[in-house]
């Protein structure tokens, strides 16, 4: 028997099992008419969103690390779960500029994230 065939063997047995939640896109679960809450921390500390649809509910993961709050201010978030202030004129100064892909953090509070904010989606039980 080659290890190839007991790997195929073994993946094909996972995801034949039933009862095991499987985890989702957020660009899946909002083209299914998912709701998005407001940003929320997890069980683990970390933040994201709970997008559920009635019956089903998901936890997505904050994919973020910064975010401006105002025309003076940003935020750092740390993988530990704090928010450090950052100044934004001094950090758009070493970067050379304002930075479009860097989200309002305002925007992620209210629920209103963008699919490049939102890590990975696991199920809520």
């Amino acid at each position: 028997m080659s290890f190839k065939w007991l790997v195929a063997a073994a993946m094909a047995g996972l995801t034949a099992m039933p009862g095991i939640a499987q985890a989702e896109s957020f660009s899946k679960l909002a083209r299914q008419d998912y709701a998005v809450g407001k940003l929320t921390r997890g069980k683990s500390g970390a933040y994201g969103w709970i997008v559920s649809n009635g019956s089903k509910r998901f936890f997505c993961r904050l994919n973020v690390s910064l975010a401006y709050v105002n025309k003076k201010e940003m935020v750092s978030l740390t993988s530990s779960g704090r928010i450090v202030k950052l100044d934004r004129a001094t950090f758009e100064a070493s970067i050379g500029g304002h930075d479009p892909s860097i989200p309002q953090w305002s925007d992620l509070q209210a629920g209103r994230p963008k699919p490049a904010d939102v890590g990975s989606c696991a199920p809520v039980r």
